[in-house]
């Protein structure tokens, strides 16, 4: 019962090459996502999520929160196009849909709702991968976060934060 984002990070602290996070993902950053947005009510991101990553199909509904209308509406039968601010789109996903909310939107999106308060856990993976846009300070997404966990597997470097 909680909100629970999820972000992978380039060695760099990019957070996205060539406009998506999929460049920089691993195998083992992959299937730890995939895992847990399964267990979620719903799945929230903002609207340059939505336009750059593939979210063609989704386990679970998918809020859109955007200004303006998003293509995804014609290719996910599960997607919503929320016109409203991050911090209502919470709230709004919580009363409709459940208490379990994955937040897969950009650095952009995520640094909104950690400064207001509204992310419960974060699971963070970094990856060996360069050179890419969007750069984050690892250590300013973890000072949000009172109990870490530290783990890795192959080239990926896992934190769990709550």
């Amino acid at each position: 019962m909680a909100v629970r984002a999820s972000l992978v990070l380039g060695a760099d602290g990019s957070t996205t090459k060539g406009a998506t996070s999929e460049a920089i993902s691993s195998p083992e950053d992959r299937v730890r996502f995939l895992s847990q947005r399964r267990n979620a009510d719903c799945i929230v991101i903002g609207g340059n999520t939505a336009r750059h990553e593939r979210y063609a199909k989704t386990p679970v509904d998918l809020i859109i929160v955007s200004h303006t209308s998003p293509d995804l509406l014609l290719t996910n039968p599960r997607a919503h196009w929320w016109n409203m601010h991050p911090s209502e789109a919470i709230e709004k996903a919580r009363s409709e849909f459940g208490s379990t909310i994955a937040v897969e939107g950009g650095i952009a999106f995520i640094s909104e709702l950690l400064t207001q308060g509204l992310i419960d856990e974060l699971s963070l993976s970094v990856t060996e991968v360069v050179g890419g846009e969007n750069l984050v300070q690892l250590e300013q997404l973890l000072s949000h976060f009172s109990h870490i966990e530290k783990s890795s597997e192959s080239d990926t470097i896992f934190y769990e934060c709550r």
